[in-house]
């Protein structure tokens, strides 16, 4: 199934919350120990490849409890642009998403 086509069956497969918590723990566990990774650079932590990288890991670290929000408020899996279910296959890649496909692109 392609990750470019809006969904639209009478049922929307969506990932359980506990599926979803469990893949955005390991999401925030990854990016913790990247910015582990990034901090113990040492004195050359100031160079602006190394800053942003820590600027990207933090980014996607927000995200990711932005995320875990929309989990605990039943929002979870839905476009915030287009209010459809965001295919399944879609949050496995990327679990913090906020949007489908075609939004992020309509956006970009």
């Amino acid at each position: 199934m392609s990750l470019d086509t809006r969904r639209t069956e009478p049922w929307l497969e969506r990932l359980t919350p506990h599926e979803a918590r469990q893949r955005l723990e390991h999401e925030r566990n990854t990016r913790l120990t990247q910015l582990r990774a990034v901090d113990e650079t040492g004195p050359d932590a100031t160079e602006p490849l190394v800053s942003a990288q820590r600027d990207t890991i933090k980014r996607v670290l927000a995200e990711i409890e932005a995320a875990f929000t929309r989990v605990q408020d039943g929002s979870y899996g839905i476009c915030g642009g287009c209010s459809t279910a965001i295919p399944v296959e879609r949050l496995e890649i990327l679990p913090y998403t906020r949007y489908c496909v075609p939004c992020l692109r309509d956006a970009a």
